[in-house]
This record gives structure tokens, C-alpha cells and sequence, in this order.
């Protein structure tokens, strides 16, 4: 039997059900000292002093550390701009400013608070567009001076953290001779991950090296940029990963690492960190918040000339990812849709606000909501089914990215409109709610009388990447007949390595996935894996287990093949044997063959890695551009209806389908789970969540506030997995984790304009935005 295409348990799952697993915030050393940041309580200003008396006379505070008893650069991802500690000026509200250590967590917290900082308070540039505005107040006015990794011209200025423009000078021309011109500006706020588990480190220093202890999905980037922050070779640095609570993104960069490295070294004890609940959000990398305007040129039959599209998105006071986020709108405007020639420019700002960073699917949901909303209005504008309009614009397979790309399988896309109108079939829906809606003339929707719900259906169409970037395991057979997989990809709750990479192991070795144990991150024991990120586990470091695994079945063929006197071609393994075929009785259990081999020619085992190769593509197309290929991609189609109380603006998803594409379904119930998880947090940002700045001050500080659907705001997805065999994935899989989230706002704003008659191009559609637009389309 196959250990692919079925579901078996999570091997973390007995563990987690009983509360036995050991995570990150439930770690405790003997002899640990604990310690907390004292951090800016302002957007902006200039340190005058720092007191750090009042937190001295707390019982059990030890020590404050303070700028000078740091290192005084400053590093960063993509750019060096982000200091240790804040020396002589805040940039945003957290930012941290001293260190307190004490001998228990209270004490720390409390001292954290108590330290005294005279800051003289500077107006904050709040958003995107004060940073742009002429005259404007320079965030960093040292920016010019901050190093920029490999040297790279990510188009700098100002207040611009990186600039990447594809122009290829020749739109003018065609909205000369268009017959209309259609124009769309789209605004998105920040998303907050809202992970249960707070960040924390747990630190030792030991023989010259530290040693972390801490969950986190990506630790070899903790390993370097540890290493980056206290200016020692990366290998100076070990970490260890633990099971971790939730990141969706949000931890895969340095937090609170470095800062228990230096103090384990200082005190020679182990430290303790953790985040408190407010501290958590005030520092949160959430999605950016953006601007993007997009207008095209089109001609009456519909055939789309040209798009131009500015986009706008903050970055916060540091760069974080921003520099490499920036490329995304290239993969995004006129790639699954025929839209002519394109002008695309996009900045990412410093604003006074806390950096911004990676959110499951980084800025695709607000760049596909721009995308879709405005291919419904170009529709509109011409009179056309919006899903006919759609099918007559998709590309073809061949067709070109806007970096030079070719297209590979875009067929798929096509399918997916099929598929999904057999399961839901648009004219039938659109018939049902009265036609389609003449946004010409702002006509609204009214509902029959008596009647207060409208009633609307959206669809919005995708193709996403599958991250590359290296990874590596090693298989070894065990000498009961197990395997062991060693590697530090790591289980952020998706259940890609406690399950699919087993079923990888597995289905190569002829064992069931529950004899196949998979082991905890260690940057000391396993070779590079770049983390739990952009649904790359299943399909890279999945890869690296099939050759890996490959390569331990040769062995074990070879040594079999001498024990029962059998050319290797001639043995099959199944269910943990190895067998001569046809011959059941002459037979080996995978066990006396590992035990064989060890005490005669050595252990079996055998390790790989796996890197995405660099898709086809112009490297001349854009300037300033970090990400130059759209590597393994997917393509995805998802439909949303709505209702809409025309009274209260209560919008209410009343049936939500998915079409997407996996390459192989190698844990189906996994695939399901996170497309039913995707599409909560994309109703969440499309329709509840609230994070909001005021003066560079976050205004929302509980999740009472959030606005984070509940169970009863969200239905039950209804799915259609598409299984098109990638050659380099293993067995033929893809990416599946990420994509899910990634249409979603654009499918329920498409359909609540078409529920009222109006558009929405603004997230959240809180009821207050629905009663405006209704009052503002009468």
C-alpha cells in the first residue's frame, strides 16, 4: 500500500492532545536568570537620558544594561539600519532602549517598566504618504550610510527603503488610443498574526559558543543573524529548535535572540526571555499596510492595452524583508491575465511605526485584492460578465511573465474555472441575485421589500510561487527497521514534517509513515534548511528526502542483494521486507538487513539537499529587483457568496469554494486544513481585523479589540484539489500551505460590491465601510 495520497496521524499529535509536548515558552533552565526590554513609549523623539535608578531598587533586578553595554552597529536582513538598542533616537513605539536582568520574571517586567527614559517626543511620520510628501521629515537621516547586503542598488532615497521599477516605455502610447481609461486606487491596513505562542530565547554560553533554545521557523537565519548582532562566526552560534505555537511568518527573524546571547556570555548563566501579551503586538512584523493605484488602457472589444500601477507599502522605522517584498507586484500585475504592456513602481517607505514583515503569503493577499478588484471594474466598465471577462483575458501556457518568465502549466488556471463552475456554476448564482450590477451608474442593489439582505458572488484568480531556497536532510535506517529523518525543517503547525516528509520516507523505503521518526531542529547536526516559509517544506526539504531516501534503498538493495544471493533489480521491499519477486520466502526484514550492514560495511544512511533552480528570466527587467524568479508555481481560483444586511452592513459569507492546485496530494486531510485555515485569515483581513495607527501608535492593544473571526464567521470551505505532478517536486508535489490565503480578500470584496452596487476597495469591509459606500452609490 502506498503512503502517499492518505492521512495518517501527526507523530506530534498524541503529544500535543495530552499537553506533553515541550514548547518554546514552557522551557526552564536551573540557575536561569530572566531578563525584559525596556522600550520606547513613544513613535518618535530624541533620548535625552535614561534612568535606570527606579528599576535598580526593584527586589531582584540585578542589572540595566543600556547602549553602552552593547554593540554599537547596526544590522539587518537586506539592509543594515536596525541598531542593538536604541542610542540617541527612537524611530518607533517598542523600539528597545535597555535591558533589564533579574533573578525571576516579575522582577525583570517590573524593572522593564520602571526604567525612567527622558525623550523629547518628535512628530512621527505615520504613514506612507507623510513619508513621501515633499519636505518630509527624514526617518533616518543617516539612511545613505546604512550597508546593504552584497552591495545590491535596491533604488534608495530618503525616505525610501528600496524602489523596484519595470518600465518598458511604451504606454503612453496606447492609452493615446484607448477607448476608455479605467482607474482604481486600493487600500490595505497591516495584518497581525496573532500566534498564541509568545516569542521567547532561552540562552547559554558555554566553551566560546552559545547555544539557543527557542521555536522559531527558520533557524539558521536566527543562527546568522545571532551571529550578525554580536559580531562572531556563525558557527560561534547553535540552535535548537522546540515545538512552536503558531507564527505564520512572524518568526522568522531575530526577536528577543541576541539579546539573551550577549547576557548568557556576560553572566555565564542561562537566560530567560519571552515577550508579554502587548509587547507581542506593539513589535509585531505584520503584513505591510499599502496604497495601490492601477489604471488601464482599454479598447471596447476588451482587449486591455496597458497598466500602469503605483504602489506604495510600509515598511516601518527598519527594512526587514521589505527590500525583497518589493519585486512581488512584478509576479502579480498581468501574469495569469492577458493586460498589455505595463509600467510597475514600487516603493517601500520608513515611517515612525514598528518594521513590518512576513505574514503567511507576505503582500499577496492586498496585491491580488488590487489585481481582482480591478479586473471586476474593468468588466464593469465594459458591460461584461466579469467571469466571462476573465476567461477571455487568461494567459496561455508559453505566455510571459513581466520579468521575462515563461509561463508553465497556466492551463491549470482553465481547469479551475471549470471545475469550480461545475460545483458552483456562476450564471445560475448570478441569475439567482438578480443580475448583474450596473456600477456605471452607482445603481444600488435594493432589496425586495421586507427583504434586508443583498446578495453577491466574487471570484478572484491566482498564481503563487512555491519558495525555493536550500534544504537538507539526512535518512538513516535504523537498525530495528525504522528511519530516521534528521533535519531542521521545521513543524510550524501545518503538519508538513510530521507528516509528509515521513510519507516521503516512507513510500521510498517500503514503511509505514509511523515507522518513520522525523527530528527536532539543530543548527549543529543538520546541514542548511531555510525554514518553514512560503509552503517550500513539502516540495524542497521533501525533495531532499526522496534522493536521500533513494539513495538508502540502493544501499539496502545491495546489501540484501548479497544476503540472499538476488541481483538487486530482482528484490522488491514492502511493508518493512525485502523480498525476492515471486519468491515470497526468500526474505529480509529491512531490520537484519540495517544490522547486517553495520557491523560489516557500516550504518545505512544517506543525505541530499535541494535547491529550486532559477526559472528562465530577463534580468534587465526591473530595477532594484531581489527576487528574479517565480519558481514551482500554482495556480488557484476561489469564489466567495455574500450576503449583505443592507440595515446593520453586516456582511455574512455564505458559501466559499476553493480550486486549488498541489501537484500531489501527499497528506490530503493536511492540504484540506490548511486551505480551511488560509481562508479564515483571509476573512479576517478582508473583513474584521483592526490594526490601526494613530500618531505611529498601534490604537488596537488587546485581541478583544482585533477583531479575529470566530468559528461561527467562518463556513465551511468547500475544496477542489487539482493534482498536476511537478517532475522536481517529490512524487510530483508542490506547494500548499501558503496560496490558501492569498485570493481570499479580493473574492469577498468582489463579491460585496456586487452585492451593493458599489465598490469596495478598502479593507477591512467593516458594517460602517458597507453603510458608507451604500450611502455614497444613492
Amino acid at each position: 500500500m502506498s503512503a502517499l495520497g492518505v492521512s495518517p496521524a501527526r507523530s506530534d499529535a498524541d503529544a500535543k492532545l495530552r499537553g506533553e509536548a515541550v514548547f518554546g515558552a514552557d522551557l526552564v533552565r536551573s540557575g536561569m536568570l530572566w531578563a525584559a526590554l525596556a522600550r520606547s513609549p513613544v513613535a518618535a523623539g530624541q533620548i535625552r537620558a535614561i534612568d535606570t535608578g527606579p528599576a535598580l531598587e526593584i527586589e531582584g533586578v540585578l542589572d540595566v544594561l543600556t547602549t553602552a553595554d552593547v554593540p554599537d552597529w547596526r544590522t539587518g536582513v537586506i539592509v543594515s539600519d536596525t541598531p542593538f538598542l536604541a542610542a540617541d533616537y527612537v524611530a518607533y513605539e517598542g523600539e528597545p532602549i535597555a535591558i533589564v536582568v533579574a533573578d525571576n520574571r516579575n522582577a525583570a517586567e517590573a524593572g522593564a517598566n520602571a526604567v525612567a527614559a527622558d525623550i523629547e517626543q518628535i512628530e512621527p511620520i505615520s504613514t506612507p504618504e507623510q513619508a513621501l510628501a515633499p519636505g518630509a521629515r527624514l526617518v533616518h537621516p543617516a539612511w545613505n550610510r546604512f550597508a546593504v547586503a552584497g552591495g545590491a542598488d535596491i533604488g534608495r532615497s530618503g525616505n525610501v527603503v528600496a524602489e523596484v521599477v519595470h518600465d518598458p516605455g511604451d504606454l503612453d502610447e496606447a492609452f493615446a488610443v484607448a477607448d476608455l481609461v479605467v482607474e482604481g486606487t486600493y487600500r490595505t491596513p497591516r495584518q497581525y498574526q496573532a500566534h498564541l505562542e509568545p516569542k521567547m530565547a532561552l540562552a547559554t554560553f558555554e566553551s566560546g559558543r552559545y547555544t539557543i533554545e527557542v521555536s522559531h521557523q527558520y533557524p539558521f537565519r536566527l543562527r546568522d543573524r545571532v551571529a550578525q548582532m554580536l559580531g562572531v562566526m556563525p558557527s560561534a552560534v547553535r540552535v535548537v529548535g522546540h515545538h512552536i505555537g503558531g507564527g505564520f511568518g512572524a518568526k522568522l527573524d531575530v526577536s528577543l535572540e541576541a539579546f539573551a546571547a550577549l547576557l548568557a556570555r556576560r553572566y555565564r548563566r542561562p537566560v530567560r526571555m519571552q515577550h508579554g501579551a502587548l509587547e507581542e503586538r506593539l513589535v509585531a512584523p505584520c503584513r505591510a499596510n499599502a496604497l495601490v493605484s492601477v489604471r488601464s488602457a482599454v479598447r471596447r472589444d476588451g482587449t486591455v492595452l496597458a497598466t500602469e500601477v503605483e504602489i506604495v507599502s510600509d515598511s516601518g522605522a527598519y527594512a526587514n524583508n521589505g527590500p525583497a517584498l518589493s519585486a512581488i507586484p512584478m509576479f502579480v500585475f498581468g501574469s495569469i491575465y492577458r493586460v498589455g504592456t505595463a509600467r510597475i513602481r514600487t516603493r517601500n517607505v520608513y515611517t515612525n511605526t514598528a518594521p513590518t514583515g512576513a505574514y503567511r503569503g507576505v503582500n499577496g493577499p492586498w496585491l491580488v485584492f488590487a489585481n481582482e478588484r480591478h479586473m471586476d471594474a474593468i468588466a464593469d466598465a465594459l458591460g461584461r460578465d466579469r467571469r466571462e471577462f476573465r476567461l477571455s483575458a487568461l494567459a496561455r501556457d508559453g505566455d510571459l511573465m513581466r520579468n521575462g518568465q515563461p509561463l508553465e502549466q497556466v492551463s491549470i488556471l482553465h481547469e479551475a474555472f471549470e471545475r469550480v463552475d461545475e460545483l458552483a456554476p456562476w450564471r445560475d448564482i448570478v441569475s439567482r441575485n438578480g443580475g448583474q450590477r450596473d456600477i456605471v451608474s452607482r445603481q444600488t442593489k435594493l432589496p425586495d421589500a421586507g427583504d434586508a439582505l443583498l446578495r453577491g458572488v466574487g471570484m478572484a484568480a491566482a498564481v503563487w510561487l512555491t519558495n525555493p531556497m536550500p534544504g537538507h536532510a539526512t535518512v538513516k535506517l535504523n537498525e530495528d527497521g525504522t528511519a530516521t529523518v534528521i533535519t531542521s525543517a521545521t513543524e510550524n503547525g501545518s503538519g508538513a514534517v510530521v507528516t509528509a516528509l515521513r510519507q516521503i520516507a516512507a513510500e521510498s523505503l517500503g514503511l509505514a509513515a509511523d515507522q518513520v521518526l522525523v527530528t527536532m531542529p539543530d543548527t549543529d547536526a543538520t546541514g542548511y534548511d531555510a525554514g518553514s516559509q512560503g509552503s517550500r517544506t513539502t516540495h524542497v526539504v521533501g525533495r531532499a528526502i526522496a534522493d536521500a531516501s533513494a539513495d538508502v534503498r540502493r544501499q539496502v538493495l545491495d546489501r540484501a542483494s548479497q544476503m540472499l544471493e538476488a541481483a538487486p533489480e530482482d528484490l522488491v521491499i514492502a511493508d518493512g521486507v525485502v523480498s525476492v519477486a515471486g519468491v515470497p520466502a526468500a526474505s529480509l526484514t529491512l531490520g537484519q538487513v540495517a544490522q547486517a550492514a553495520t557491523w560489516t560495511e557500516g550504518p545505512i544512511a544517506a543525505g541530499a539537499s535541494y535547491v529550486t533552480p532559477t526559472p528562465p528570466h530577463d534580468p534587465m527587467c526591473a530595477t532594484g529587483m531581489l527576487i528574479k524568479g517565480w519558481p514551482t508555481p500554482t495556480y488557484h481560483l476561489h469564489q466567495a457568496e455574500v450576503s449583505v444586511d443592507s440595515v446593520t452592513g453586516r456582511v455574512t459569507v455564505e458559501r466559499y469554494v476553493v480550486c486549488q492546485e498541489v501537484g500531489r496530494a501527499i497528506h490530503p486531510d493536511a492540504i484540506a486544513g490548511q486551505i480551511q485555515g488560509g481562508v479564515a485569515q483571509g476573512l479576517g483581513f478582508a473583513l474584521s481585523e483592526r490594526v490601526d495607527l494613530d500618531h505611529g501608535r498601534y490604537v488596537q492593544r488587546t485581541f478583544k479589540e482585533h477583531g479575529l473571526p470566530l468559528a461561527a464567521d467562518v463556513p465551511k470551505v468547500e475544496m477542489i484539489v487539482m493534482e498536476h505532478a511537478d517532475p522536481a517536486g517529490p512524487y510530483g508535489a508542490k506547494g500548499a500551505a501558503e496560496p490558501p490565503v492569498v485570493p481570499v480578500a479580493a473574492a469577498v470584496a468582489n463579491a460585496v460590491a456586487d452585492a451593493i452596487g458599489a465598490p469596495i476597495d478598502t479593507l477591512p469591509i467593516t458594517p460602517e465601510a458597507v453603510l458608507d459606500a451604500l450611502e455614497r452609490a444613492r
